[in-house]
């Protein structure tokens, strides 16, 4: 959805466009394969074509972003109750089981992971960090883009950028 409302108002994205829209995603994933090893050693020169450009990264990769650039990033939190719920409904459809990791632990897990990944962007002086909530985009995508807008530097469309938001996506509310 937010690399939706970013493409919407004008920001162009680096996507390969290999993981398609599915059941579980309808309006795509607009992700970028390199993406998935950041973490590892490597050649990262790919990450300065992205300069002005939007990249969506998993939270748990944020901490290997590396200190040559500075980084803007739009942060979406969501309940984790749901989250959980779509990760176990998106498994089911792919026929795979969820692992010997109770829901209880997985949230405590994810929980940890996401104080200390706040805490590491909270101390890197070249991230500057939005973090917006996933069911207030839902419920109020006109002051969520503005407030992206702003962020960003004002040159969003952001009547487009509400547009994007479909609340019949929203299908995983706890």
């Amino acid at each position: 959805m937010l690399m939706g409302m970013l493409l919407a108002g004008g920001v162009e994205l680096m996507v390969d466009g290999v993981r398609t829209a599915d059941e579980d995603n309808p309006k795509g994933y607009h992700e970028l394969a390199e993406v998935k090893a950041i973490d590892k050693p490597g050649d990262k020169a790919w990450l300065g074509a992205g300069r002005g450009k939007a990249l969506k990264i998993i939270s748990f990769l944020l901490q290997h972003l590396p200190d040559t650039y500075d980084y803007k990033i739009i942060f979406m939190r969501r309940n984790l109750p749901e989250v959980l719920a779509s990760q176990q409904k998106m498994l089911e459809r792919r026929g795979e089981g969820s692992g010997d990791v109770s829901d209880v632990e997985m949230a405590r897990m994810f929980t940890a992971h996401l104080t200390k990944i706040e805490s590491v962007l909270t101390n890197r002086e070249n991230c500057d960090v939005l973090y917006v909530e996933h069911r207030d985009t839902v419920d109020n995508p006109s002051a969520v883009a503005v407030a992206i807008n702003d962020f960003l530097g004002g040159y969003l469309d952001t009547r487009a950028m509400t547009a994007v938001v479909d609340p019949q996506l929203y299908r995983n509310r706890v």
